[in-house]
Protein backbone atom coordinates (compact mmCIF):
# COMPACT_ATOMS: atom_id res chain seq x y z
CA UNK A 1 0.00 0.00 0.00
CA UNK A 2 1.87 3.14 -1.17
CA UNK A 3 -0.12 5.55 1.00
CA UNK A 4 -1.00 3.96 4.35
CA UNK A 5 -4.21 5.50 5.62
CA UNK A 6 -4.71 4.46 9.26
CA UNK A 7 -8.50 4.28 9.12
CA UNK A 8 -10.44 4.44 12.37
CA UNK A 9 -13.98 5.19 11.25
CA UNK A 10 -16.26 5.95 14.18
CA UNK A 11 -19.25 7.24 12.17
CA UNK A 12 -20.03 3.66 11.15
CA UNK A 13 -20.67 2.82 14.81
CA UNK A 14 -23.92 4.75 14.43
CA UNK A 15 -26.82 2.69 13.12
CA UNK A 16 -26.91 2.01 9.40
CA UNK A 17 -29.79 4.42 8.69
CA UNK A 18 -27.19 7.21 9.05
CA UNK A 19 -25.42 6.03 5.87
CA UNK A 20 -25.22 3.52 3.04
CA UNK A 21 -22.11 1.43 2.49
CA UNK A 22 -20.94 1.09 -1.12
CA UNK A 23 -17.84 1.25 -3.29
CA UNK A 24 -16.95 3.98 -5.75
CA UNK A 25 -17.91 3.44 -9.39
CA UNK A 26 -14.77 2.62 -11.43
CA UNK A 27 -13.35 5.14 -13.89
CA UNK A 28 -11.62 4.32 -17.13
CA UNK A 29 -8.26 6.11 -17.03
CA UNK A 30 -7.48 8.07 -13.84
CA UNK A 31 -4.67 10.60 -14.00
CA UNK A 32 -3.34 12.73 -11.15
CA UNK A 33 -3.77 16.50 -11.55
CA UNK A 34 -2.41 17.52 -8.16
CA UNK A 35 -1.60 16.05 -4.77
CA UNK A 36 -1.35 18.16 -1.62
CA UNK A 37 1.88 16.87 -0.07
CA UNK A 38 1.86 19.57 2.63
CA UNK A 39 -1.62 18.53 3.78
CA UNK A 40 -0.63 14.87 3.67
CA UNK A 41 2.30 15.65 5.97
CA UNK A 42 -0.03 17.52 8.33
CA UNK A 43 -2.22 14.40 8.41
CA UNK A 44 0.79 12.25 9.25
CA UNK A 45 0.81 10.42 5.90
CA UNK A 46 4.06 9.27 4.33
CA UNK A 47 3.81 9.89 0.58
CA UNK A 48 7.49 9.44 -0.23
CA UNK A 49 7.00 6.13 -2.05
CA UNK A 50 3.71 6.94 -3.74
CA UNK A 51 3.75 7.22 -7.52
CA UNK A 52 1.36 9.46 -9.45
CA UNK A 53 -0.27 6.36 -10.91
CA UNK A 54 -0.87 4.86 -7.48
CA UNK A 55 -2.30 8.13 -6.21
CA UNK A 56 -4.59 8.41 -9.23
CA UNK A 57 -6.01 4.94 -8.61
CA UNK A 58 -6.58 5.55 -4.90
CA UNK A 59 -8.12 9.01 -5.25
CA UNK A 60 -10.33 8.05 -8.19
CA UNK A 61 -11.85 5.21 -6.18
CA UNK A 62 -10.48 2.52 -8.49
CA UNK A 63 -8.42 1.13 -5.60
CA UNK A 64 -9.95 1.01 -2.14
CA UNK A 65 -7.24 1.47 0.49
CA UNK A 66 -6.84 -1.25 3.07
CA UNK A 67 -9.02 -0.53 6.07
CA UNK A 68 -11.39 1.77 4.18
CA UNK A 69 -15.11 1.03 4.36
CA UNK A 70 -16.70 3.46 1.88
CA UNK A 71 -20.11 4.93 2.59
CA UNK A 72 -22.41 7.80 1.68
CA UNK A 73 -24.07 9.88 4.41
CA UNK A 74 -27.73 10.76 4.44
CA UNK A 75 -29.05 14.16 5.47
CA UNK A 76 -31.91 16.57 4.78
CA UNK A 77 -32.00 20.35 4.55
CA UNK A 78 -33.67 23.63 3.81
CA UNK A 79 -32.77 24.67 0.28
CA UNK A 80 -33.56 28.34 -0.39
CA UNK A 81 -36.06 28.18 2.47
CA UNK A 82 -37.91 25.08 1.27
CA UNK A 83 -37.41 21.83 3.18
CA UNK A 84 -36.30 18.62 1.50
CA UNK A 85 -36.64 15.63 3.82
CA UNK A 86 -33.93 13.54 2.16
CA UNK A 87 -30.79 14.70 0.40
CA UNK A 88 -27.47 13.07 1.23
CA UNK A 89 -24.16 12.46 -0.48
CA UNK A 90 -25.36 12.31 -4.06
CA UNK A 91 -21.89 12.32 -5.62
CA UNK A 92 -19.53 11.63 -2.75
CA UNK A 93 -18.21 8.67 -0.78
CA UNK A 94 -16.38 8.68 2.52
CA UNK A 95 -13.36 6.41 2.55
CA UNK A 96 -13.39 6.79 6.32
CA UNK A 97 -11.71 8.67 9.14
CA UNK A 98 -8.04 8.88 10.02
CA UNK A 99 -6.38 10.20 13.16
CA UNK A 100 -3.18 12.16 12.75
CA UNK A 101 -1.23 14.98 14.39
CA UNK A 102 -4.11 17.40 13.80
CA UNK A 103 -6.79 15.07 15.13
CA UNK A 104 -9.57 13.03 13.54
CA UNK A 105 -10.67 13.91 10.00
CA UNK A 106 -12.88 12.50 7.25
CA UNK A 107 -11.41 11.53 3.88
CA UNK A 108 -14.04 11.85 1.14
CA UNK A 109 -14.07 11.34 -2.63
CA UNK A 110 -16.30 13.89 -4.37
CA UNK A 111 -17.49 12.98 -7.86
CA UNK A 112 -17.04 9.25 -7.34
CA UNK A 113 -20.31 8.04 -8.86
CA UNK A 114 -24.00 7.56 -8.01
CA UNK A 115 -25.28 6.70 -4.54
CA UNK A 116 -28.79 6.00 -3.25
CA UNK A 117 -29.02 9.76 -2.60
CA UNK A 118 -28.15 10.93 -6.14
CA UNK A 119 -31.76 11.82 -7.01
CA UNK A 120 -31.37 10.72 -10.64
CA UNK A 121 -27.96 12.42 -10.97
CA UNK A 122 -24.90 10.68 -12.33
CA UNK A 123 -22.88 11.18 -9.14
CA UNK A 124 -19.96 12.51 -11.12
CA UNK A 125 -18.14 15.83 -11.32
CA UNK A 126 -16.39 17.49 -14.22
CA UNK A 127 -13.03 19.16 -14.08
CA UNK A 128 -14.36 22.71 -13.64
CA UNK A 129 -16.02 22.33 -10.21
CA UNK A 130 -13.17 20.11 -9.03
CA UNK A 131 -10.52 22.73 -9.79
CA UNK A 132 -12.73 25.49 -8.36
CA UNK A 133 -13.07 23.62 -5.05
CA UNK A 134 -9.36 22.84 -4.94
CA UNK A 135 -8.38 26.46 -5.54
CA UNK A 136 -11.02 27.90 -3.22
CA UNK A 137 -10.32 25.60 -0.29
CA UNK A 138 -6.55 26.10 -0.56
CA UNK A 139 -7.03 29.87 -0.76
CA UNK A 140 -9.36 29.96 2.23
CA UNK A 141 -6.94 27.87 4.26
CA UNK A 142 -4.09 30.24 3.40
CA UNK A 143 -6.30 33.19 4.40
CA UNK A 144 -6.92 31.63 7.81
CA UNK A 145 -10.59 30.84 7.20
CA UNK A 146 -11.75 27.47 8.60
CA UNK A 147 -12.42 25.20 5.65
CA UNK A 148 -12.55 21.69 4.33
CA UNK A 149 -9.28 20.98 2.54
CA UNK A 150 -8.31 19.41 -0.77
CA UNK A 151 -5.92 16.46 -0.67
CA UNK A 152 -5.93 15.44 -4.34
CA UNK A 153 -7.60 15.94 -7.69
CA UNK A 154 -7.66 13.48 -10.58
CA UNK A 155 -9.13 13.32 -14.04
CA UNK A 156 -11.09 10.15 -14.75
CA UNK A 157 -10.63 9.64 -18.46
CA UNK A 158 -14.42 9.69 -18.84
CA UNK A 159 -16.67 12.35 -20.34
CA UNK A 160 -19.42 13.80 -18.17
CA UNK A 161 -22.61 15.01 -19.86
CA UNK A 162 -23.71 18.46 -18.76
CA UNK A 163 -25.77 21.25 -20.34
CA UNK A 164 -22.63 22.54 -22.07
CA UNK A 165 -22.09 19.11 -23.63
CA UNK A 166 -19.65 16.30 -22.75
CA UNK A 167 -16.90 17.49 -20.38
CA UNK A 168 -13.82 15.83 -18.86
CA UNK A 169 -14.63 14.04 -15.63
CA UNK A 170 -12.69 14.60 -12.41
CA UNK A 171 -12.75 13.76 -8.69
CA UNK A 172 -11.53 15.81 -5.74
CA UNK A 173 -10.53 14.27 -2.42
CA UNK A 174 -11.81 16.36 0.47
CA UNK A 175 -10.58 16.38 4.06
CA UNK A 176 -12.92 17.68 6.77
CA UNK A 177 -13.17 17.71 10.54
CA UNK A 178 -16.38 15.84 9.70
CA UNK A 179 -19.21 16.08 7.19
CA UNK A 180 -21.99 16.33 9.77
CA UNK A 181 -24.35 19.16 8.90
CA UNK A 182 -27.39 20.91 10.33
CA UNK A 183 -29.23 18.91 7.70
CA UNK A 184 -28.02 15.65 9.27
CA UNK A 185 -29.96 16.54 12.41
CA UNK A 186 -32.91 17.68 10.34
CA UNK A 187 -33.12 14.32 8.56
CA UNK A 188 -33.91 12.53 11.81
CA UNK A 189 -35.99 15.37 13.27
CA UNK A 190 -38.28 15.22 10.21
CA UNK A 191 -38.89 11.54 10.97
CA UNK A 192 -39.41 12.05 14.69
CA UNK A 193 -36.47 9.74 15.39
CA UNK A 194 -35.55 11.02 18.83
CA UNK A 195 -33.16 8.13 19.47
CA UNK A 196 -31.13 8.97 16.36
CA UNK A 197 -30.99 12.68 17.24
CA UNK A 198 -29.70 11.77 20.69
CA UNK A 199 -27.07 9.44 19.23
CA UNK A 200 -25.97 12.11 16.77
CA UNK A 201 -25.83 14.77 19.48
CA UNK A 202 -23.71 12.55 21.73
CA UNK A 203 -21.43 11.73 18.80
CA UNK A 204 -20.95 15.40 17.81
CA UNK A 205 -20.17 16.41 21.39
CA UNK A 206 -17.63 13.59 21.76
CA UNK A 207 -16.00 14.36 18.42
CA UNK A 208 -16.12 18.16 18.20
CA UNK A 209 -17.32 19.85 21.41
CA UNK A 210 -15.90 17.98 24.38
CA UNK A 211 -16.69 20.77 26.86
CA UNK A 212 -20.40 20.83 26.00
CA UNK A 213 -22.32 19.12 28.79
CA UNK A 214 -25.73 19.08 27.11
CA UNK A 215 -27.54 20.04 23.88
CA UNK A 216 -27.93 23.66 24.99
CA UNK A 217 -24.19 24.06 25.46
CA UNK A 218 -23.58 22.30 22.16
CA UNK A 219 -25.89 24.77 20.44
CA UNK A 220 -24.19 27.72 22.10
CA UNK A 221 -20.76 26.56 20.93
CA UNK A 222 -21.93 25.82 17.37
CA UNK A 223 -23.48 29.29 17.27
CA UNK A 224 -20.16 30.84 18.26
CA UNK A 225 -18.30 28.84 15.62
CA UNK A 226 -20.72 29.85 12.88
CA UNK A 227 -20.51 33.52 13.86
CA UNK A 228 -16.71 33.39 13.69
CA UNK A 229 -16.73 31.55 10.37
CA UNK A 230 -19.17 33.79 8.51
CA UNK A 231 -17.55 36.97 9.87
CA UNK A 232 -14.28 35.70 8.38
CA UNK A 233 -16.02 35.14 5.05
CA UNK A 234 -17.18 38.75 5.13
CA UNK A 235 -13.72 40.04 6.03
CA UNK A 236 -12.19 38.59 2.85
CA UNK A 237 -15.16 39.39 0.59
CA UNK A 238 -16.28 35.78 0.18
CA UNK A 239 -19.81 34.82 -0.87
CA UNK A 240 -20.71 31.18 -0.27
CA UNK A 241 -23.65 31.28 -2.65
CA UNK A 242 -25.67 28.33 -1.29
CA UNK A 243 -26.06 28.63 2.48
CA UNK A 244 -28.68 25.90 2.69
CA UNK A 245 -28.79 24.02 5.98
CA UNK A 246 -27.28 20.96 4.31
CA UNK A 247 -24.21 23.13 3.63
CA UNK A 248 -23.82 24.24 7.25
CA UNK A 249 -21.14 22.02 8.78
CA UNK A 250 -21.49 21.49 12.53
CA UNK A 251 -17.73 21.64 13.14
CA UNK A 252 -17.60 25.20 11.77
CA UNK A 253 -15.70 24.79 8.50
CA UNK A 254 -16.56 26.19 5.07
CA UNK A 255 -18.00 23.33 3.06
CA UNK A 256 -19.32 22.77 -0.47
CA UNK A 257 -17.72 25.28 -2.82
CA UNK A 258 -20.45 25.42 -5.47
CA UNK A 259 -21.45 28.78 -6.98
CA UNK A 260 -19.20 30.67 -4.57
CA UNK A 261 -17.09 33.72 -5.41
CA UNK A 262 -14.99 36.51 -4.00
CA UNK A 263 -16.27 40.05 -4.55
CA UNK A 264 -14.44 42.22 -7.07
CA UNK A 265 -16.43 45.48 -7.19
CA UNK A 266 -17.87 45.90 -3.71
CA UNK A 267 -21.58 46.13 -3.14
CA UNK A 268 -23.36 44.65 -0.11
CA UNK A 269 -26.10 43.10 -2.26
CA UNK A 270 -23.71 41.25 -4.55
CA UNK A 271 -24.93 37.81 -5.68
CA UNK A 272 -23.10 35.41 -7.99
CA UNK A 273 -25.03 32.15 -7.72
CA UNK A 274 -27.17 31.48 -10.79
CA UNK A 275 -29.79 29.76 -8.64
CA UNK A 276 -30.08 32.56 -6.05
CA UNK A 277 -32.61 34.62 -7.96
CA UNK A 278 -33.95 36.47 -4.91
CA UNK A 279 -30.60 37.36 -3.32
CA UNK A 280 -31.25 35.15 -0.30
CA UNK A 281 -27.53 34.43 0.04
CA UNK A 282 -26.15 37.82 -1.01
CA UNK A 283 -22.92 39.00 0.59
CA UNK A 284 -24.61 41.20 3.21
CA UNK A 285 -27.28 38.61 4.04
CA UNK A 286 -24.84 35.91 5.13
CA UNK A 287 -25.04 36.88 8.81
CA UNK A 288 -28.86 36.93 8.98
CA UNK A 289 -29.08 33.67 7.03
CA UNK A 290 -26.68 32.03 9.48
CA UNK A 291 -29.03 33.17 12.26
CA UNK A 292 -31.94 31.54 10.39
CA UNK A 293 -30.00 28.32 9.80
CA UNK A 294 -29.10 28.10 13.48
CA UNK A 295 -32.78 28.35 14.32
CA UNK A 296 -33.35 25.18 12.27
CA UNK A 297 -30.58 23.44 14.21
CA UNK A 298 -32.17 24.49 17.49
CA UNK A 299 -35.52 23.17 16.31
CA UNK A 300 -33.97 19.74 15.72
CA UNK A 301 -32.35 19.67 19.16
CA UNK A 302 -35.57 20.59 20.99
CA UNK A 303 -36.87 17.09 20.25
CA UNK A 304 -34.44 15.47 22.70
CA UNK A 305 -35.07 17.86 25.58
CA UNK A 306 -37.22 16.61 28.48
CA UNK A 307 -39.35 19.77 28.76
CA UNK A 308 -40.32 21.08 25.32
CA UNK A 309 -41.67 24.45 26.43
CA UNK A 310 -38.65 25.21 28.57
CA UNK A 311 -36.32 23.98 25.82
CA UNK A 312 -37.87 26.32 23.27
CA UNK A 313 -37.42 29.22 25.70
CA UNK A 314 -33.80 28.28 26.48
CA UNK A 315 -32.78 27.75 22.86
CA UNK A 316 -34.50 30.98 21.84
CA UNK A 317 -32.56 32.90 24.48
CA UNK A 318 -29.27 31.59 23.10
CA UNK A 319 -30.36 32.08 19.48
CA UNK A 320 -31.28 35.70 20.15
CA UNK A 321 -27.67 36.41 21.12
CA UNK A 322 -26.44 35.64 17.61
CA UNK A 323 -26.70 39.15 16.08
CA UNK A 324 -24.56 40.61 18.87
CA UNK A 325 -22.07 37.73 18.73
CA UNK A 326 -21.76 38.06 14.96
CA UNK A 327 -21.41 41.85 15.10
CA UNK A 328 -18.62 41.49 17.67
CA UNK A 329 -16.71 39.05 15.45
CA UNK A 330 -17.28 41.23 12.37
CA UNK A 331 -16.15 44.38 14.19
CA UNK A 332 -12.99 42.73 15.47
CA UNK A 333 -11.98 41.48 12.03
CA UNK A 334 -12.71 44.74 10.21
CA UNK A 335 -10.91 46.74 12.90
CA UNK A 336 -7.85 44.57 12.25
CA UNK A 337 -8.23 45.25 8.52
CA UNK A 338 -7.88 48.95 9.42
CA UNK A 339 -4.94 48.25 11.74
CA UNK A 340 -6.90 49.44 14.76
CA UNK A 341 -8.33 47.93 17.97
CA UNK A 342 -12.07 47.24 17.91
CA UNK A 343 -14.47 49.85 19.25
CA UNK A 344 -17.79 51.37 18.26
CA UNK A 345 -16.01 54.27 16.57
CA UNK A 346 -13.78 51.91 14.56
CA UNK A 347 -16.80 49.85 13.51
CA UNK A 348 -18.47 53.03 12.27
CA UNK A 349 -15.25 53.94 10.41
CA UNK A 350 -15.16 50.54 8.70
CA UNK A 351 -18.82 50.75 7.70
CA UNK A 352 -18.29 54.27 6.39
CA UNK A 353 -15.45 53.03 4.18
CA UNK A 354 -17.58 50.17 2.85
CA UNK A 355 -20.39 52.59 2.03
CA UNK A 356 -18.01 54.81 0.10
CA UNK A 357 -16.57 51.78 -1.70
CA UNK A 358 -20.06 50.75 -2.80
CA UNK A 359 -20.74 54.26 -4.12
CA UNK A 360 -17.41 54.39 -5.95
CA UNK A 361 -17.63 50.79 -7.21
CA UNK A 362 -14.25 50.11 -5.63
CA UNK A 363 -12.51 46.76 -5.65
CA UNK A 364 -12.89 45.14 -2.21
CA UNK A 365 -9.54 43.37 -1.95
CA UNK A 366 -7.41 46.04 -3.58
CA UNK A 367 -8.92 48.89 -1.56
CA UNK A 368 -8.13 47.25 1.77
CA UNK A 369 -4.74 46.09 0.54
CA UNK A 370 -3.79 49.68 -0.31
CA UNK A 371 -5.37 51.74 2.48
CA UNK A 372 -2.40 54.07 2.41
CA UNK A 373 -3.41 55.03 -1.13
CA UNK A 374 -7.02 55.98 -0.36
CA UNK A 375 -6.30 59.65 0.37
CA UNK A 376 -7.05 60.76 -3.17
CA UNK A 377 -10.39 58.95 -3.30
CA UNK A 378 -11.61 59.38 0.29
CA UNK A 379 -9.60 62.32 1.72
CA UNK A 380 -11.73 62.96 4.80
CA UNK A 381 -12.03 59.27 5.62
CA UNK A 382 -8.28 58.85 5.16
CA UNK A 383 -7.57 61.79 7.49
CA UNK A 384 -9.83 60.34 10.19
CA UNK A 385 -8.20 56.93 9.83
CA UNK A 386 -4.65 58.25 10.02
CA UNK A 387 -5.53 60.42 13.02
CA UNK A 388 -6.36 57.25 14.95
CA UNK A 389 -2.80 55.94 14.50
CA UNK A 390 -3.39 52.65 12.65
CA UNK A 391 -0.67 50.02 12.79
CA UNK A 392 0.68 49.63 9.26
CA UNK A 393 2.11 46.27 10.28
CA UNK A 394 -1.33 45.00 11.30
CA UNK A 395 -3.41 46.10 8.32
CA UNK A 396 -0.78 45.08 5.79
CA UNK A 397 -0.68 41.57 7.27
CA UNK A 398 -4.47 41.36 7.48
CA UNK A 399 -5.47 42.38 3.96
CA UNK A 400 -4.46 39.93 1.21
CA UNK A 401 -3.13 40.99 -2.16
CA UNK A 402 -4.36 37.84 -3.88
CA UNK A 403 -7.73 36.11 -3.73
CA UNK A 404 -9.03 33.53 -6.21
CA UNK A 405 -10.88 35.87 -8.54
CA UNK A 406 -13.66 34.28 -10.53
CA UNK A 407 -12.42 35.42 -13.94
CA UNK A 408 -9.01 33.87 -13.22
CA UNK A 409 -10.68 30.62 -12.17
CA UNK A 410 -12.72 30.59 -15.37
CA UNK A 411 -9.52 31.00 -17.39
CA UNK A 412 -8.00 28.08 -15.49
CA UNK A 413 -11.06 25.92 -16.14
CA UNK A 414 -11.12 26.77 -19.82
CA UNK A 415 -7.48 25.74 -20.20
CA UNK A 416 -7.96 22.56 -18.16
CA UNK A 417 -10.98 21.55 -20.19
CA UNK A 418 -8.67 21.64 -23.21
CA UNK A 419 -6.09 19.55 -21.31
CA UNK A 420 -3.73 22.31 -20.15
CA UNK A 421 -3.26 22.34 -16.36
CA UNK A 422 -0.32 24.76 -16.24
CA UNK A 423 -2.60 27.78 -15.53
CA UNK A 424 -4.18 25.85 -12.64
CA UNK A 425 -0.81 25.15 -11.03
CA UNK A 426 0.29 28.76 -11.47
CA UNK A 427 -2.87 30.09 -9.87
CA UNK A 428 -2.70 27.54 -7.07
CA UNK A 429 0.77 28.75 -6.13
CA UNK A 430 -0.47 32.35 -6.07
CA UNK A 431 -3.56 31.79 -3.90
CA UNK A 432 -1.54 29.76 -1.41
CA UNK A 433 0.59 32.85 -0.73
CA UNK A 434 -2.16 35.49 -0.58
CA UNK A 435 -0.09 38.19 1.13
CA UNK A 436 2.57 38.11 -1.58
CA UNK A 437 1.62 40.42 -4.44
CA UNK A 438 1.45 38.87 -7.88
CA UNK A 439 0.71 41.03 -10.91
CA UNK A 440 -0.91 38.12 -12.74
CA UNK A 441 -3.68 37.72 -10.14
CA UNK A 442 -4.13 41.06 -8.35
CA UNK A 443 -6.33 42.85 -10.86
CA UNK A 444 -10.12 42.88 -11.12
CA UNK A 445 -11.59 41.67 -14.40
CA UNK A 446 -11.71 43.85 -17.47
CA UNK A 447 -15.10 44.37 -19.11
CA UNK A 448 -14.65 41.38 -21.37
CA UNK A 449 -13.56 39.15 -18.46
CA UNK A 450 -16.36 39.82 -15.97
CA UNK A 451 -18.20 36.77 -14.65
CA UNK A 452 -21.66 37.73 -13.42
CA UNK A 453 -22.89 34.27 -12.47
CA UNK A 454 -21.36 31.14 -10.99
CA UNK A 455 -22.93 27.69 -11.12
CA UNK A 456 -23.29 24.54 -9.02
CA UNK A 457 -21.02 21.67 -9.98
CA UNK A 458 -23.74 19.08 -10.40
Amino acid sequence: MPLPLPFDTTYLTLSDHFYTRQDAAPVSAPNLIVFNHALAADLGLDTSDMTDSEAANIFSGNVTPEGADPFAQVYAGHQFGGFSSQLGDGRALHLGEIVGPQGRVDIQLKGSGPTPYSRSGDGRAWVGPVLREYLMSCAMDALGVPTTKALAAVTTGDRILREQGPLPGAIVTRVAASHIRVGTFQFFAARGDVEAIQKLTDYVIARHYLTARNPLELFEQVLQKQAELVAKWMSVGFIHGVMNTDNVQIAGETIDYGPCAFIDVYHPDTVFSSIDRQGRYAYSNQGPITHWNLAQFATSLVAIMPDTDKAIEDFTTILNRFPAVFEKEWASLFAAKLGLPPSDDITALAKDLLSRMADEKADFTNTFNALDQTEATYPDWYANWRALGPSDDVWRKTNPAIIPRTHNIEQVIKAATAGDFAPFHAMLAAVQTPFVDNDAYNQPPQDGEKVLQTFCGT
